[in-house]
């Protein structure tokens, strides 16, 4: 996995209620595909590749929230993807448990982007 430094040592302060699924989280998109990286963008963990794919909303404690920033454009069906944006998506977990239930998407939505980027 291309795990950061700077989004370790970022995570290390997280003081938030949802920091174990947010980790769980940019565990399964780093593993989705060896061509994502992870940066600190916007103040928050953001996943790239040939493009921001994807930033957590940090302040969130109700749930960890994934904003796909042109999600619109991802091609594929994603039932987990929700909004109604002209280019941005959201994925939004509860718990650990929505996590492991929403795990298969998400790692589809990643690889579709990697996958659409090589393709342009």
């Amino acid at each position: 996995m291309n795990r950061n430094e700077t989004v370790d040592a970022w995570m290390a302060g997280y003081d938030n209620p949802m920091k174990p699924v947010v980790e769980a989280v940019r565990t399964i998109v780093l593993a989705a595909d060896p061509r994502v990286q992870e940066t600190i963008k916007w103040q928050a963990p953001t996943f790239v590749y040939k493009g921001n794919i994807a930033s957590f909303f940090p302040k969130s404690k109700k749930h960890a929230s994934l904003m796909f920033h042109q999600g619109a454009s991802i091609p594929g069906d994603f039932a987990s993807l929700e909004g109604e944006a002209k280019d941005g998506r959201t994925m939004k977990f509860a718990d650990l448990d929505d996590v492991a239930a929403k795990a298969d998407d998400l790692r589809r939505v990643v690889i579709a982007w990697c996958e659409m980027q090589d393709h342009k």
